[in-house]
């Protein structure tokens, strides 16, 4: 485990995957700015290191994230300020959309708020029994925050997203597998290790470039039309063809061994799939 007990994201390398844990569990992981950085420079890291190849993202104790930590802000006003004077220097608030290696979310209690905003920037969702969901917002005389909006529609539905989004009712775990909120519901043992397995599955069998490529499509297409998706996927077949990865690819599935692809460069605007 990375840092001693008291900073507030834990990083634990397990082989190929880093587990990422908020780590407030007296205030249910509340997230505050402190928060925010520590999380993001660890993602930046590992965007960069080659023996990361998957992230696990959890929350220590019983919740995952209740939202942002309201109690620390005194006034509307305060907010107002405060977030005007972070926007010039603060890493953008859906960095975790940007990574190009698989994030994959270990919700093992409530995501309320900003708390289910990063839930879901998450690739997908690993959930336990105690998983559970609000938007929050609208009780708080708050908007819909952080791109939940586009998000959330996308994931459930527009009346289900719209449902979510006014009433901020509590979604329990089996609500959230049904409607897409999580993608595997993990009924017994642990729900940090159900997600570190997929991910060290994906670490080793799949290509880090292919996957990089294919999360940055999805995001790229989901306002795109079909043909400009087809005709994008094709450019890119052939420079897949030219490299080195589907030759590895085949070679390890006719030898019947694990193929052994290469880490992603560092990241460079231009190493980035568009």
């Amino acid at each position: 485990m990375t840092g001693a007990s008291g900073e507030l994201v834990l990083a634990e390398h397990r082989g190929p995957v880093l587990v990422l844990t908020f780590n407030r569990p007296a205030k249910l992981n509340a997230w505050t700015d402190e928060l925010e950085d520590r999380y993001f420079a660890l993602l930046d890291a590992a965007e960069d290191d080659p023996d990361v190849r998957a992230v696990v993202v959890t929350g220590a104790g019983r919740g995952f994230c209740s939202g942002a930590d309201l109690q620390l802000l005194r006034s509307v006003r305060e907010i107002d300020e405060a977030s005007a004077a972070d926007s010039a220097h603060r890493r953008p608030r859906d960095l975790p959309l940007t990574q190009r290696k698989p994030l994959i979310g270990a919700i093992n209690g409530v995501a309320a708020g900003l708390g289910m905003v990063e839930a879901l920037y998450c690739d997908l969702r690993f959930g336990s029994p105690s998983a559970r969901f609000t938007t929050a917002f609208a009780q708080r005389g708050l908007i819909a925050e952080y791109g939940i909006s586009w998000l959330l529609p996308r994931l459930t539905g527009h009346s289900r997203a719209m449902d979510l989004l006014l009433s901020s009712r509590m979604v329990d775990a089996d609500e959230a597998l049904r409607i897409g909120l999580l993608d595997h519901l993990v009924p017994t043992g642990s729900v940090v290790d159900a997600a570190v397995g997929y991910a060290a599955d994906l670490a080793t069998r799949c290509s880090p470039g292919s996957m990089a490529t294919i999360k940055s499509r999805l995001h790229h297409d989901a306002d795109g039309t079909y043909a400009d998706s087809v005709a994008r996927a094709e450019s890119l077949m052939l420079q897949a063809f030219r490299g080195a990865d589907v030759v590895e690819g085949v070679a390890g599935h006719l030898e019947k061994r694990p193929p052994g692809f290469p880490p992603l460069p560092p990241v460079r605007s231009s190493d980035v799939p568009v």
